[in-house]
């Protein structure tokens, strides 16, 4: 799997298990829809760490509890 894949997969679980719409999370980041609406519509978008930093933030998580996925496993993961 893409490492952007990885993230975006990231972002709709702790979404789904906070029950939030994207665009609620949005609101919640700080960031724009037309950001998140990117990141979903092209599949290799490189983010940046000041967006997953936003997200996190938004989400009043860690950085640590975001890459806590084993959809991070770095031997599953390849470049975008």
């Amino acid at each position: 799997m893409y490492l952007s894949n990885a993230i975006r997969q990231r972002i709709y679980e702790l979404c789904n298990e906070r029950n939030i719409s994207i665009n609620k999370l949005c609101i919640m980041s700080g960031i724009t829809q037309s950001t998140l609406a990117n990141i979903n519509a092209r599949p290799n978008t490189n983010l940046t760490v000041l967006t997953i930093m936003r997200i996190c933030r938004g989400l009043n998580i860690s950085l640590k509890d975001f890459f806590n996925s084993s959809i991070f496993n770095i031997d599953n993961l390849e470049d975008d």
